[in-house]
């Protein structure tokens, strides 16, 4: 794993693969670098004119490259629905789940949920659940989920998923990605009990410059929070291609394990990817269980051939 860089991502010709939010940031940088090795990639966005120019750029950036834009809102699931009766292709070999928000003011999804955990969590949840007989049927498929270093400031409060009783947004989202790394330890869990090759990872990008960190300044009108944050991004912050490091780790790497967790080597900030860090509650089978069973209920998505 030592200084693992985009040269080493191993041929990728005849796999296909889905990475959400691919239209900026870490998501368009991994389906780049995915589509530069040879895959083909559907990029999955919320927007239809951010996606066509992430298709576009990538084709220019990649001559060759086989990328098509699908539209895909995970804070819909209805949109989700359709993203997954609509996939083309009879197999999947990359799922990444990649798409999130941050710190964002109290909101709910068209759901209902609210919106850091309907969308970072049960979004994506659905989702790999409806793509799951096209993974079940693709030898060595992989789902990598992004989660967080910030995961370790809040474990989930089961009697309270959607912050109804209290919304504190840092904490919100750090219990949405403590809940990205209990499904990916479920998940694991269950396939290895179905006899599944498939692998569930989950990676994060450490401190990277995308527009995650900006998106909750300009929603609230903060030029200045906004200016704050940029300026931050460029004096602290590892470019996109360096934060997706990671996850493309995940995604194409041999040997990746079931429920390992990848992130920048020093201080889990940047640097090359390297084993993280994680609070000891990701990994506890009996929360795991509980999350699955209520995003089951909540999103009405069962894993048909994943039994507890």
């Amino acid at each position: 794993m030592a200084g693992w860089n985009t040269s080493d991502i191993p041929d990728q010709s005849g796999r296909t693969a889905v990475v959400t939010g691919a239209n900026s940031g870490i998501g368009l940088v991994t389906a780049r670098e995915l589509a530069r090795r040879g895959a083909r990639v559907v990029l999955a966005c919320r927007s239809a004119v951010r996606g066509e120019q992430a298709e576009t750029h990538i084709k220019r950036e990649v001559p060759g490259a086989a990328v098509e834009f699908r539209p895909l809102d995970l804070a819909d699931l209805s949109s989700v629905r359709e993203f997954a009766a609509e996939y083309p292709y009879d197999s999947l070999d990359l799922l990444i789940n990649n798409a999130g928000v941050m710190a964002l003011p109290y909101g709910k999804t068209a759901d209902g949920f609210e919106t850091q955990f309907g969308v970072n969590h049960l979004g994506h949840f659905a989702l790999t659940g409806l793509l799951l007989p096209k993974l079940l049927d693709t030898p060595g498929a992989r789902v990598v989920s992004l989660s967080s270093g910030l995961h370790a400031m809040a474990n989930l409060d089961m009697g309270d998923l959607n912050s109804e009783r209290r919304y504190r947004r840092w904490v919100a989202y750090a219990r949405s990605k403590t809940a990205n790394l209990l499904f990916v330890h479920e998940l694991s869990r269950r396939l290895r009990a179905a006899g599944s090759d498939a692998v569930a990872a989950a990676a994060h990008p450490g401190y990277a410059a995308t527009n995650l960190q900006t998106a909750s300044a300009r929603m609230e009108g903060s030029r200045l929070r906004e200016r704050i944050i940029e300026f931050g991004n460029r004096i602290a912050a590892q470019p996109a291609e360096s934060g997706a490091l990671p996850t493309l780790y995940a995604a194409t790497a041999p040997g990746v394990q079931p429920d390992s967790f990848t992130g920048p080597r020093f201080q889990g900030w940047r640097g090359p990817p390297a084993p993280s860090r994680r609070a000891k509650w990701t990994r506890n089978d009996v929360a795991g269980e509980r999350l699955w069973v209520a995003s089951e209920q909540l999103t009405g998505v069962t894993y048909e051939g994943l039994k507890p």
